[in-house]
């Protein structure tokens, strides 16, 4: 066979198989290293592992997997389960007879149990030797563990393991399970890279999956956490975001309008594309109708807007959306509207990036209202981790020159009310939301509390949502109190606009 070019280089780099994980590796492993991806039973590996020798198949590159823990038949499966055949990548295996039901499988197969350690060595050796693999997976060192029955031949082993893939110029995944209770370091030692994978389980929801690249020698790899799941297909690896490392897509300012004159003259004309907007209130104040219309009129406008959603499922939202006069379905049929629904017990911080990441880099999406991150705080309870996120996403997306609508709920109705999250020194605008009562009648109140890029009316505004729509009326005056949520009226009687009563 062929052996692509990349092979031919010292340290590579060899793809992975995966592009977030080539990422996350500064462009791959290491050519004719050896590397250990470690991770509890379920975590991935051996996945991980096929995906790593599929891409070398791709590649006319001779493959080799060598299981001393499944069977071929059980590695077989877990390719079927992925819509993978595994045709065209050697497999040898060494399994204790116990391990298998088929009571009529192949005589040819060596019973590892029986062997000492050195001979299990050996036949791996003669089966490299024959097959001349320039990718090898080897599951799992656990076992090699448990028949050296020591430490310092364990390492031994392992060392000679090197030596002989290095000579044979093969780029080698080791893969261990973990079974010992303490990391063993001195193995790290011996690796050229490492990459843990990691399964934790929550108290409520589904288990996480993240992983973390221990070492690379030679490589500026991205650190940190990277969290991923498993789905039908491999591993979905979802990079962790690093606004620096992706460029300014433009300085040129765009303005966002709204539609309602009113509202655009308390934002200062209006705002502006690059910039984020927290809109903050009690529950029921308008909050996600005010971020809607922004979105709205920029699709009428020829933009393409996502909303992602941790509070309200489609149905509710498009039959919302039609009884305020903004008729979102034609947007979904033509592409330029994206509406996605999350379930925070469900969702990684990770995979919330990766939405957003997604949908403006391959979609175009230059409109983002995350609605709300009081459902998302529930996906990331770590409040001071929320926030280092939410100011690497909001960079990105002003960077990308992205207009973004944060929606949060404030605790309370009236009175003193408690933000779950400061998130105002992150965003560039602050729009907020009050009640206030006028003759026995529940009333809304909008002023702008902060913008970076421009003036703003220091005023506060009637806010109103009606079957038309919503409306700002006048500055509201003759009152005191009203940002507290307790007003008091001081002064004549105001104006009710009939409209909205």
């Amino acid at each position: 066979m062929t052996v692509k070019s990349e092979l031919l280089e010292v340290n590579g780099p060899v793809s992975s198989g995966s592009t977030a994980l080539d990422y996350i590796l500064a462009g791959g492993f290491a050519a004719k290293r050896i590397h250990l991806i470690e991770g509890a039973p379920g975590a991935g590996k051996t996945t991980l592992g096929l995906e790593f020798l599929l891409e070398g198949r791709a590649k006319n590159e001779p493959c080799l997997y060598i299981t001393l823990s499944e069977s071929k038949e059980e590695l077989t499966h877990v390719a079927e389960s992925h819509g993978w055949s595994l045709e065209g990548i050697e497999i040898f295996e060494l399994v204790p007879p116990e391990l298998s039901l088929d009571q009529e499988r192949e005589q040819s197969i060596v019973y590892a149990s029986d062997l000492e350690l050195g001979e299990t060595v050996q036949l791996v050796k003669d089966e490299v030797e024959r097959v001349a693999p320039a990718r090898v997976v080897f599951d799992s060192l656990s076992e090699i563990r448990l028949l050296a029955q020591g430490a310092l031949r364990f390492r031994r082993q392992v060392l000679a393991l090197k030596h002989f893939f290095a000579q044979h110029g093969c780029t080698v995944l080791f893969l261990d399970d973990l079974t010992e209770t303490i990391d063993d370091l001195s193995l790290h030692s011996l690796a050229h890279g490492v990459v843990r994978l990691e399964q934790i389980a929550q108290l409520y929801g589904a288990e996480r999956r993240r992983l973390r690249v221990h070492k690379m020698r030679g490589r500026r790899f991205h650190g940190g956490y990277h969290d991923y799941v498993i789905r039908t297909g491999g591993l979905d690896i979802f990079p962790r975001l690093v606004a620096s490392d992706h460029p300014n897509r433009g300085n040129e300012w765009k303005e966002a309008l709204s539609g309602v004159p009113a509202l655009d003259e308390l934002v200062g004309g209006s705002l502006d594309y690059g910039t984020s907007t927290l809109i903050i209130g009690p529950s029921g104040t308008g909050k996600s109708t005010l971020g809607l219309r922004y979105a709205y009129e920029a699709m009428e406008a020829g933009e393409k807007a996502l909303i992602v959603s941790f509070d309200e499922t489609e149905a509710i939202f498009q039959r919302r959306a039609s009884g305020l006069g903004m008729d979102t379905g034609r947007f979904l049929d033509s592409g330029q509207f994206t509406f996605r629904q999350v379930d925070p017990a469900e969702l990684s911080p990770g995979e919330l990036t990766g939405i957003v990441r997604e949908h403006v880099e391959e979609l175009g999406i230059t409109v983002v209202v995350l609605d709300s991150l009081s459902g998302y705080q529930q996906a990331m309870p770590e409040e001071q981790f929320l926030l280092l996120q939410m100011h690497e996403i909001l960079t990105y997306l002003n960077q990308q020159n992205v207009l973004t609508f944060l929606i949060l709920t404030q605790s309370g109705m009236v009175g003193n009310m408690s933000n779950p999250l400061d998130l105002t020194y992150l965003s560039d605008n602050v729009l907020l939301l009050r009640y206030f009562e006028v003759d026995g009648q529940i009333r809304r109140a909008v002023s702008v509390i902060k913008k970076r890029t421009g003036r703003h009316e220091p005023t506060i505004r009637e806010f109103t949502i009606s079957d038309s729509g919503i409306h700002v009326g006048p500055a509201l005056r003759g009152f005191r109190g009203v940002l507290t949520g307790v007003p008091v009226y001081e002064g004549e009687k105001p104006t009710i606009d009939a409209e909205a009563v």
